[in-house]
């Protein structure tokens, strides 16, 4: 259904909606709203008629573990799920209005067909089938109507933030720099070009593999609020979670392999493993979507997340605390402790490889953050560290990720998918720092 004339852009709006359920924003309403279907429900209405953040925060509760308590998650990711299938959609005249104005010309001189029912919509767009005037079959990513301004309006709600600080223990931390980097993180996913740009790098990065296959992009028909991209097909994540263990084990490599080499032969990764954002194929590749929020690595963070990967696979817990250390900047004493022995947990799938990344697994390494962030909070001043810039969104790409594994729910020789690439990381780190800023 059409959701286009509810959509609230002004922050006051936004705002007073959350208000009339009884929260001060997405992550509030979650934590407020009662655990029954109909409750869970309109929850989920509310937050994907207010798109943007809002939608985002409903979608996380969807799939990622730890983030709602036990004894509600059931219900409430039936509810939210909904979310990340088909999120209220912009109306037919607003979309084709938006394509010809940022294309400059009508809907029929660009493409031969269009198909005005999308395929599906998201927090920040939805997607069209259509065909060139070339005959190239494509997917058109088009901006909901408003986005931009409902976007900003969230982005200046303090106390959204300071929930979402507050759900993973970071209240007491250096929760203003956490929010700047948040902020630039979601209003970069506004900016299509640059997305288009990240995924010709992602592309690039993985062109040699045949097993990533990342669409590519039509220039011709893309501009910053409309992005084209060839059209792909496969399995959705829900119907490749019922395959048999050795289709998922096989995606499930695809996926480590993805994410983990990305950081350590590219230096990027991408901080949305959102369900929604892969399609399987019956060979273990699997087609990768969405690059609007991309975090990119210094050369000296990664050259210690390589030396960290590397041991943990060779089980040498001595040479990994020492990178691991240096990368998170620990203080001596009880933070370092505590530190190393969250990685040690959350690096299990190699440390401990073959591994079973099951959810109450995710939901650990979740809720082990959290506690560990609690337990700084509470340590005089000068006996922690905050934490380095950058780990904020790799902390949101870990918890989905794992999320995403154990949903597919199958043992994997995680450290023998990395000896795939980490060579391949070594020389690309060392031509890297040779060629210099």
């Amino acid at each position: 259904m059409s959701d286009d004339a509810k959509l609230p852009t002004g922050r006051l709006g936004r705002l007073a909606r959350l208000a009339r359920a009884g929260a001060s924003s997405g992550m509030a309403l979650l934590r407020s709203t009662d655990a029954t279907s109909a409750g869970a429900d309109k929850a989920a209405q509310i937050l994907g008629q207010l798109r943007g953040v809002a939608t985002k925060v409903g979608q996380m509760a969807s799939y990622v573990d730890g983030v709602i308590p036990e004894e509600r998650r059931e219900v409430f990711e039936a509810s939210m799920a909904k979310l990340r299938a088909a999120a209220p959609r912009s109306s037919t005249s607003q979309i084709r209005t938006l394509v010809e104005e940022e294309l400059r010309a009508p809907i029929d001189q660009q493409f031969s067909e269009w198909d005005d029912e999308p395929m599906a919509s998201a927090s920040i767009g939805q997607v069209h089938r259509a065909r060139t005037i070339e005959g190239r079959v494509v997917a058109v990513k088009v901006q909901h109507h408003g986005i931009v301004e409902a976007m900003e309006a969230d982005l200046k709600n303090a106390g959204l933030f300071d929930v979402m600080a507050r759900t993973f223990g970071l209240g007491k931390m250096e929760v203003g720099r956490l929010v700047q980097e948040a902020r630039t993180r979601f209003r970069e996913e506004l900016d299509y070009a640059l997305e288009a740009s990240r995924q010709e790098a992602f592309a690039q990065l993985h062109a040699d593999d045949p097993r990533i296959i990342i669409p590519p992009v039509v220039r011709s028909h893309s501009t910053r609020r409309v992005l084209t991209t060839a059209l792909m097909d496969g399995m959705s994540f829900e119907q490749a979670c019922e395959a048999d263990a050795e289709h998922r084990r096989r995606w499930c490599e695809t996926l480590w392999h993805f994410v983990y080499g990305s950081i350590m032969v590219g230096g990027m990764f991408n901080a949305d493993p959102h369900p929604g954002n892969y399609l399987m194929q019956p060979d273990g590749r699997v087609v990768f979507f969405d690059f609007g929020c991309v975090e990119t690595i210094s050369l000296e963070r990664r050259e210690l997340i390589l030396r960290a990967h590397d041991a943990a696979g060779d089980r040498d817990q001595p040479r990994f605390d020492e990178a691991a250390a240096t990368m998170l900047m620990v203080a001596p004493g009880r933070h370092r402790e505590r530190v190393l022995e969250y990685m040690h947990f959350a690096l299990s799938p190699v440390f401990r490889s073959p591994f079973h990344v099951t959810r109450p697994f995710a939901a650990e390494v979740v809720e082990r953050f959290k506690g560990m962030a609690v337990e700084f909070a509470k340590l005089p001043k000068g006996q922690f560290v905050q934490m380095p810039p950058g780990i904020l969104f790799l902390n949101r790409l870990q918890f989905g990720f794992f999320s995403i594994l154990a949903r597919l729910d199958v043992e994997v020789d995680y450290a023998a998918v990395e000896r795939g690439f980490v060579p391949r990381g070594w020389a690309a780190l060392r031509e890297a720092q040779q060629r210099g800023p």
